[in-house]
């Protein structure tokens, strides 16, 4: 069958959406790759921010004809999940002459009208469910040998040393494959010890500068790690990690525990229980619970599409 009767025939509409925003971001790509092979020139595609997009705007979108190219091609990238609903209207005529691309920041409901409103014009709405446990493990081990022909056990190996961050995974991947594609050979040992390098120095440095409150430099570091590929979730749930940890300590300083007796209870190593043993001794436990909570709420704000992520980690550093 020709490629153009195949385009006729092809979803004109796909909405994506879910908590793992790095498959929703990556099936996005793929969909925006393939949509864009029969374009002939820069005019075919048009890019909305979907922050505060207005229903009249992507209407105008969606309605207007190409110019030179057989179909417009129209990306929308992360609409909040909590203002998606109010685009309905604007995609309940969809013409043949355009393709429709269409990302939500979160998860949206099986009634929601925005979802339903793509299935009736004939798109797809397609949710990326949050990968955790077996179904983490499974997606690590095919991303391993399909798209980096690595063994699976060091998938395994990966999951266990890394945050459930899908970027974060397939960035720990990528790195070893390139180790072993320089033909030096991969084993247990050389894969724990590149698995720890990477970020960490900059992580520690973030973490060095959150107690007893964030500084100016936190904010920069935290930026350049979203910058660098880490997500911003990623980021909060290291820092959970630290407060959490000199929490712990703060509460052995309380019950009369010197320095060595908190650094040979705890599994961490020494020289970070002696930092968050310094960094307790002017910290009030009530704020670094507080803290926590305020972590907490800033990652279900990202996962329900409430707030952008990296925009929120921001303002999560001015609160904390």
């Amino acid at each position: 069958m020709p490629r153009a009767a195949q385009s006729q025939r092809a979803a004109t509409a796909l909405l994506l959406h879910g908590e793992e925003r790095f498959l929703v971001d990556e099936r996005a790509r793929a969909t925006l790759e393939d949509w864009k092979r029969e374009l002939v020139s820069d005019f075919g595609l048009e890019t909305i921010d979907g922050a505060g997009l207005a229903s009249s705007r992507l209407q105008d979108a969606v309605l207007q004809l190409p110019f030179l190219d057989p179909y417009r091609l129209v990306f929308v990238r992360m609409v909040p999940a909590n203002r998606a609903e109010p685009l309905a209207a604007a995609v309940a005529e969809i013409p043949s002459t355009t393709r429709l691309l269409i990302t939500i920041a979160g998860r949206l409901g099986s009634s929601n009208k925005l979802a339903k409103a793509i299935a009736v014009a004939g798109g797809e709405a397609i949710e990326m469910q949050h990968l955790k446990g077996r179904a983490l493990s499974d997606w690590a081990s095919r991303r391993a040998a399909e798209k980096h022909g690595l063994p699976t056990n060091f998938a395994a190996q990966v999951v266990r040393g890394s945050p459930p961050d899908l970027g974060i995974i397939d960035s720990e991947l990528t790195k070893l494959a390139a180790y072993k594609a320089s033909g030096e050979k991969l084993t247990a040992e050389v894969v724990a010890e590149l698995l720890a390098g990477g970020r960490e120095d900059e992580i520690f440095k973030l973490t060095d500068n959150l107690l007893p409150r964030p500084t100016a430099q936190a904010l920069e570091i935290a930026r350049s790690l979203t910058r660098s590929g880490l997500q911003p979730t990623s980021v909060a749930y290291r820092m959970a990690r630290h407060y959490a940890l000199v929490l712990e300590v703060k509460a052995r300083q309380e019950r009369g525990e010197s320095l060595q007796q908190v650094q040979d209870g705890m599994s961490e190593h020494r020289f970070v229980i002696q930092k968050a043993f310094d960094a307790a001794q002017e910290a009030n436990a009530n704020r670094l619970e507080l803290a926590l909570r305020q972590i907490r709420d800033y990652e279900w704000e990202v996962k329900s599409g409430q707030v952008d992520a990296e925009l929120g980690l921001d303002v999560l550093l001015t609160k904390l």
